[in-house]
């Protein structure tokens, strides 16, 4: 059976960006349409991914929600791209881009499989561990920029406690839990935040130990998201660059490394056994 080819990530972030102008304006789906001289249903489907997107209709959208001029041609450009799959961008400021709309699609799953390498999932980070992990990145900001990113960060568990969670499952190499970013104590605080967060119905959280020989651990971090009425997407993350992909070619590949490194991963009750070893140990210490 084919794989439902669905709208690509640039239509979905046009359409999740639609939606969020309208309701910063303070308009109903009805409103738009009685303006633009729509049907109710075409301006829902278009914000919700249901059908494609045209340049036209889009800029008609944004010209009635008064959306700035740079942020409109943005926006078109992406419609004009939309039935490109894959998306790559590259520098911090597209990385925040990115980061946004991971955000949003990750609201939108019911399912989130995520494998990280160097770092505590973002999904279950305390603001300590956040809070220390901005103060190590290169170059200066305030505390008030600090303080803002880690609030975000924090916004971004919610979708945990959604009445409909997704099912989040997280696999954390073992050197992360380990490392202490020379403050025991918040880590200590990290890691008893991990136990709280495994004891959730939707959440595991299993441990990739050191002794598993698994290769692909080493090409990085890997998160699948699985979304209703739409294909899976992969999210791929370095320092400087981030990606959506969409082709069945990379989504198969994901699906294999989950896999293997699924398969190398201690058991839910053995990963909590050893995070709580390793919290009692940073106890003791301080």
């Amino acid at each position: 059976m084919a794989r439902r080819k669905g709208v690509s990530v640039r239509q979905r972030r046009v359409s999740t960006q639609l939606r969020a102008w309208r309701i910063k304006r303070g308009l109903s789906c009805k409103d738009v349409a009685r303006a633009l001289d729509w049907s109710e249903s075409k301006v829902s489907r278009m914000e919700t991914g249901e059908r494609g997107l045209y340049v036209d209709d889009v800029a008609a959208v944004l010209g009635f929600l008064r959306v700035p001029a740079e942020i409109r041609q943005d926006v078109l450009d992406l419609v004009r791209t939309g039935d490109e799959r894959n998306w790559h961008e590259i520098g911090s400021a597209p990385l925040s881009r990115m980061l946004r709309d991971l955000i949003r699609f990750e609201n939108e799953a019911t399912a989130i499989h995520s494998f990280e390498l160097t770092l505590v999932p973002g999904l279950v980070q305390t603001a300590d561990y956040a809070r220390a992990l901005l103060r190590a990145l290169p170059g200066s900001r305030s505390e008030e920029v600090t303080e803002s990113l880690v609030a975000s960060r924090m916004a971004r568990q919610r979708v945990l406690d959604r009445i409909d969670p997704p099912t989040v499952q997280l696999i954390v190499e073992e050197m992360v839990l380990r490392r202490t970013m020379d403050d025991p104590v918040m880590m200590y605080g990290q890691l008893q935040h991990l136990l709280a967060a495994s004891a959730r119905r939707n959440v595991s959280i299993r441990v990739l130990p050191f002794n598993a020989v698994v290769a692909v651990a080493a090409q990085g971090s890997l998160k699948i998201l699985d979304c209703p009425g739409q294909p899976p997407l992969c999210y791929e993350e370095t320092r400087s660059t981030a990606a959506f992909l969409e082709d069945e070619e990379f989504i198969d590949k994901a699906r294999v490394a989950w896999k293997r490194l699924s398969a190398a991963a201690l058991s839910d009750d053995d990963s909590r056994q050893l995070i709580a070893e390793l919290a009692g140990k940073l106890r003791s210490a301080t």
